[in-house]
C-alpha cells in the first residue's frame, strides 16, 4: 500500500511540473491553468477521504496568511511588469477603473446582498468589498508579459493588458477602506456618526497616504541599491539575484504595515518605482521571472485547496438567489461599471469590452474575507459569506478561464491587422485601439 506522505510528495511534484507546462500548452485553448487546478483539487479531495479537510472557516488564520503572501508576491510581479511610466494621461484607463468602476461594483453588489440575499449591511458590504477588486493573481493570464528592455517595446504595450494589470495592482489596496468600513459597521453599528471620523481619517487618508509614500520611498532606496552603488560587487543588478524581489516584497509590505499603512499599495508602488529606475536594464526581467514562478507555485497550492474546500461542502446552502447574484455581478455589474468608466477614454470599443469583462475575482477576495472575519463581528454569517465569495470566485475562474485565450488572441490579431493597414510595417507599428 502507498503511504500518505509518498502520495503527497508525488502529487506535489506532478503539480509543480504541471504549473510549469500548462501556461504554454493552454495558451490558445479555452481553458486556463486556474481551471485545471481548481478541478484537480475538487477531484482529489472528493476521491481521497483521507486528506485533511481544507475548511477556510476552521483554518481562518492559515487561510489569511497563505492568501496574503500570494497576493503581495503577485503585486510585486505586476508592478515590475509594467513598462509604461506613471502619468495622469498615460494611466488614464487605470484611474477610470479605480475611481468609477470599483465604487460602482461595490455599491451594486452591496445592494444585491442587502436586498436580494437578506444579508446585513456589514455583511453585504464585506462581500462587495472583497469581490470588487480585479485579482492580480488569477488575472495574470490577461496581464502584460515580462518587462521590456527596450524603450520602443515599452511604448507598444496594449491597452487591455496594461489596464487590467495596473488596475489589479492598485485596486487590491484601495478596496481595503471598504473592508475596514464593513468591519467597523459590524462592531459599532451603521450610524455614520459612530464610524465615519475614524474611518475617513485613519482607513482612508492615513493608510492610503502611508502606503503610497512608503512604497515610493522604499522603491527609490532599493533601486539605488540595485543599480547605483559605485562598487560592482555590491551592485545587485550585476549579479542576477532574482530572489531579491522577494526581499523587496516583504520589506515594503512589512515596514508599511508596521506604521499602519496599506501594505498592498506599498508593494505595488515599490515595484513600479523600481521598474522606473534604469528602465531598460535587463535586471527587471530577472526580478520579474523569479516572482512569477513563485506566484505560480503559490497559486497552485491555493487553488487545489479551494477546489478541495468546494468538494468538501464550502458551497453547501447555495441556492438560486446566490447563483443569480454571482452571475449578475460577473456578467452585468462589473462589465457595466467598466464600460461606463471607460467611456470617452483612449480604448477602442473591443478593448473596452475586454477590460470591462475580464474583472477576474480570485485570491485577493479570499484574503479580504478571511481577514475581515477575524477582525469583525459577523456572527453566524461566516459560513454563508464564505459560500457566496467562494461561488463568485469559482464562477469567475471557470467563465473567464474559458474565454481568456479566445478573446485575447482575437484582439491581438485585430490589433496587428489594424497596425499593418495603418502603418504598413508590422514590426514598427505601435499598438492601436480596436
Amino acid at each position: 500500500m502507498f503511504e500518505a506522505p509518498s502520495i503527497v510528495y508525488a502529487a506535489a511534484g506532478a503539480a509543480v511540473f504541471a504549473a510549469a507546462m500548462l501556461p504554454r500548452l493552454l495558451r490558445k485553448a479555452p481553458i486556463s491553468m486556474p481551471m485545471v487546478f481548481l478541478g484537480a483539487g475538487a477531484l482529489a479531495f472528493a476521491l481521497l477521504p483521507g486528506l485533511p479537510d481544507p475548511d477556510p472557516v476552521e483554518y481562518n488564520e492559515f487561510t489569511t496568511h497563505l492568501t496574503e503572501v500570494c497576493v503581495i508576491i503577485s503585486l510585486m510581479g505586476a508592478g515590475l511588469a509594467l513598462d509604461r511610466r506613471v502619468g495622469w494621461r498615460r494611466w488614464s484607463t487605470t484611474w477610470r477603473m479605480l475611481g468609477i468602476a470599483m465604487p460602482v461594483c461595490i455599491l451594486g453588489l452591496t445592494l444585491l446582498g442587502y436586498w436580494f440575499l437578506g444579508l446585513g449591511l456589514a455583511s453585504a458590504l464585506l462581500v462587495a468589498a472583497a469581490l470588487a477588486p480585479t485579482d492580480p493573481v488569477l488575472a495574470s493570464e490577461v496581464q502584460v508579459g515580462e518587462p521590456a528592455d527596450r524603450e520602443e517595446e515599452a511604448e507598444r504595450e496594449d491597452e487591455v493588458r496594461f489596464g487590467l494589470t495596473s488596475e489589479a495592482g492598485l485596486n487590491d489596496g484601495l478596496a481595503f477602506p471598504f473592508v475596514y468600513l464593513a468591519i467597523l459597521i459590524s462592531t459599532v453599528g451603521a450610524s455614520p456618526a459612530a464610524w465615519f471620523p475614524e474611518w475617513f481619517a485613519v482607513d482612508v487618508l492615513w493608510r492610503i497616504g502611508v502606503g503610497l509614500l512608503a512604497g515610493f520611498g522604499i522603491g527609490r532606496l532599493l533601486a539605488a541599491v540595485f543599480f547605483s552603488p559605485r562598487f560592482k560587487d555590491i551592485r545587485l543588478a550585476e549579479h542576477s539575484e532574482g530572489f531579491v524581489a522577494l526581499a523587496a516584497t516583504f520589506l515594503a509590505y512589512g515596514v508599511t504595515e508596521m506604521i499602519e499603512g496599506y501594505g498592498f499599495v506599498a508593494v505595488f508602488v515599490c515595484a513600479v518605482t523600481i521598474r522606473s529606475a534604469e528602465h531598460t536594464h535587463g535586471y527587471h526581467r530577472v526580478l520579474h521571472s523569479y516572482v512569477e514562478q513563485l506566484e505560480r507555485l503559490m497559486t497552485v497550492i491555493i487553488l487545489v485547496l479551494l477546489g478541495g474546500a468546494i468538494a468538501r461542502g464550502l458551497l453547501e446552502g447555495i441556492g438560486w438567489p446566490e447563483l443569480l447574484v454571482a452571475l449578475a455581478f460577473v456578467l452585468l455589474i462589473r462589465p457595466f461599471a467598466g464600460w461606463v468608466a471607460l467611456m470617452g477614454g483612449k480604448t477602442g470599443p473591443r478593448e473596452r469590452i475586454a477590460i470591462s469583462f475580464f474583472g477576474i475575482r480570485g485570491i485577493g477576495s479570499l484574503y479580504y474575507l478571511s481577514y475581515a472575519l477575524a477582525q469583525g463581528e459577523f456572527g453566524a454569517k461566516t459560513t454563508e459569506l464564505w459560500a457566496i465569495v467562494g461561488l463568485v470566485v469559482a464562477v469567475s475562474i471557470v467563465l473567464h478561464g474559458a474565454t481568456t485565450a479566445p478573446v485575447m488572441n482575437r484582439l491581438d490579431r485585430l490589433r496587428e491587422r489594424r497596425a499593418v493597414e495603418h502603418f504598413g510595417d508590422e514590426g514598427q507599428a505601435p499598438k492601436t485601439a480596436v
